[in-house]
């Protein structure tokens, strides 16, 4: 029997030499294969030239090698196919298939997953993620591959998708005025995909950068290419050693961002959104809705009602905010953890444009970031605190917990009535405008990931120890146990 493929958020994800082998990549290649030549018409030789499928990787272990038989399959099944010269980050091969005639992108990554993972995830032409309907309709497929397939060796056409990704960006920011900040920048690339590209720019801009871990290790230094504080220490450490005014970093496959400001410390996701937000509006000018996830900080709503803007809720995964993006006019969509993009360009995270909007965010502003943060704090009249707590069950108890508290979701928490309860994408419990409890299953671990939002420390703390009796109640009926993890962002 064949091993089960199972498209998640943002493609297929598993641990090489374990579930993603060549075997199983040839299957989905197969399967991308079938999907593409019915839906764009892809009958014969030249109307497969006319729209060749894009192949890239990133800088994982075999992730050529993969991306090399994925792009054999394809040709061996009549497709024309153009393969990136080195490791690309996701943004840069999307803007490829967006802005070339393609019928899109295969980018073999894992993004920020641990270094023993690889993954597959296949673009269309618009040059964001696949809908549902999409990897619904590929999945199909995955068990078409005939066995013992005979496909093509032969050497896949090359293609540098670099040149025209960097002048994209060198028109959304201004280099040159970029340089006039003096802009002392730390930033660390994490092994990742970024390095040649966001160190390029910001050299380019002439302003002075440190670089750290700027080439390919598969081991990623014996880290992970996350751009979470435990893994950016070196990072925090040079800011604080050099006096630097901002670190930048970004993930393994640059989709996802980072930031550290001129005191050493990391700014989430959630500010930085924020911080973007305001940018865009104050200082670009720009106007549209702003899009962003279910566990993405509710400080956004306040600041689109202070703007006069709408703001649009998503399940989780930037597929559903790219899909919007695609849709209606929308100044900027993010995501808690770290993926961002905005008017006028790809509906596809980019962390590399991400920081350099940070730049010249800074630059326009002229003023330390932890200074900008506070001034948006004033002008918002509000803060907020979010911190996650995954509870660690089996896939049974988790079932069991998530169907309690769908049908049985707590009356109040912390002394405060539960005001209004949402379903869209896991259960979301709102106490006020300010603080909410959402509870999601992970999809991919035995996991229930518990996200609070709270306007303070103090708030926060008394609503995280209360829903943790009120779920230590419901798995004490259940006769299972929990392990709690906490996190904050």
């Amino acid at each position: 029997m064949t091993e089960k493929i199972k498209f998640g958020t943002d493609g297929w994800r598993a641990i090489i030499a374990d579930q993603f082998t060549f075997e199983n990549v040839e299957r989905v290649a197969y399967a991308v294969g079938i999907y593409i030549k019915k839906e764009y018409g892809l009958n014969d030789e030249k109307s497969a030239k006319s729209k060749p499928i894009l192949i890239g990787y990133d800088t994982r272990f075999l992730a050529d090698k993969f991306a090399e038989r994925a792009g054999q399959i394809l040709v061996s099944m009549g497709l024309s196919v153009r393969i990136t010269q080195r490791d690309v980050p996701t943004p840069c091969i999307a803007f490829a298939a967006q802005n070339e005639p393609t019928c899109g992108a295969l980018q073999l990554t894992a993004s920020h997953n641990p270094p023993e993972y690889c993954g597959i995830k296949y673009i269309p032409h618009f040059g964001g993620p696949a809908t549902n309907a999409t990897t619904n309709e590929i999945a199909k497929h995955l068990d078409d591959l005939p066995k013992d397939y005979e496909f093509s060796r032969a050497k896949l056409e090359s293609f540098d998708p670099r040149p025209a990704y960097l002048d994209a960006l060198r028109r959304f920011v201004d280099l040159k005025k970029l340089g006039t900040a003096k802009i002392r920048v730390g930033y660390d690339a994490l092994f990742s995909t970024s390095r040649e590209y966001l160190d390029a720019l910001v050299e380019e801009a002439k302003l002075p950068i440190s670089v750290l871990h700027a080439y390919r290790d598969p081991l990623f230094g014996g880290g992970m290419p996350e751009p979470k504080p435990e893994f950016l220490k070196e990072l925090i450490a040079l800011v604080k050693q050099e006096k630097l005014d901002v670190g930048l970093a970004t993930d393994g496959d640059a989709d996802r961002f980072a930031v550290i400001d001129e005191n050493g410390s990391y700014f989430s996701a959630n500010q930085l959104l924020c911080l973007l937000t305001r940018h865009l509006v104050k200082n670009r000018g720009i106007k549209g809705a702003i899009v962003r996830t279910v566990g993405t900080t509710h400080l956004l709503d306040k600041m689109a009602k202070l703007y006069g803007l709408e703001v649009i809720e998503t399940p989780v995964g930037f597929k559903y905010i790219g899909e919007q993006m695609r849709l209606k006019d929308v100044l900027i969509g993010g995501e808690e953890s770290g993926g961002v993009s905005v008017k006028g360009h790809i509906p596809e995270k980019d962390g590399i444009l991400a920081n350099l909007l940070v730049l010249e965010m800074m630059e326009f502003e002229k003023k330390p970031l932890s200074k900008i943060w506070q001034d948006l704090v004033a002008e918002v009249g509000s803060d907020f605190v979010a911190k996650r707590a995954d509870m660690h069950l089996t896939a049974s108890t988790q079932k069991a917990v998530m169907e309690h508290l769908t049908q049985t979701p707590p009356a109040s928490i912390a002394g405060e009535k539960v005001a209004k309860v949402g379903r869209s994408d896991g259960l979301k419990l709102y106490l006020d405008d300010s603080t909410f409890v959402l509870i999601r299953p992970s999809g991919t671990e035995p996991i229930l990931r518990v996200s609070y939002e709270a306007p303070d420390a103090d708030r926060i703390e008394k609503v995280m120890a209360d829903f943790k009796k009120q779920a230590d109640s419901i798995l004490k009926n259940l006769n299972a146990p929990a392990k709690t993890g906490a996190a904050s962002h």
